[in-house]
């Protein structure tokens, strides 16, 4: 069942997106690769918007991946471009 949340909390949906990747460890070493960060880095990080923005953008960046984490979390796409307009970066 595809969830309908227009109002979700786009800081939140991020840190979901960063858990979910973080379940795979090919997938965190891929985005920590992209992004230069470490593992013991990515807690600080994931308080700043521009980062959780970043996380989004990923999943976005890999329409594979972005269908894999909707499929995973029951929800449209289009959640996460919304999400990802209201944070800033």
């Amino acid at each position: 069942m595809i969830r309908h949340a227009p109002d979700t909390d786009p800081e939140a949906l991020a840190i979901t997106a960063l858990g979910f990747l973080a379940e795979e460890s090919e997938r965190l070493s891929r985005f920590l690769a992209l992004t230069g960060l470490e593992a013991g880095n990515l807690r600080q990080a994931a308080q700043e918007p521009h980062f959780l923005g970043s996380v989004l953008d990923h999943l976005m960046n890999d329409e594979a991946l972005l269908l894999a984490f909707c499929a995973d979390r029951h929800m449209k796409p289009d959640f996460v471009v919304r999400a990802r307009q209201r944070l800033p970066g």
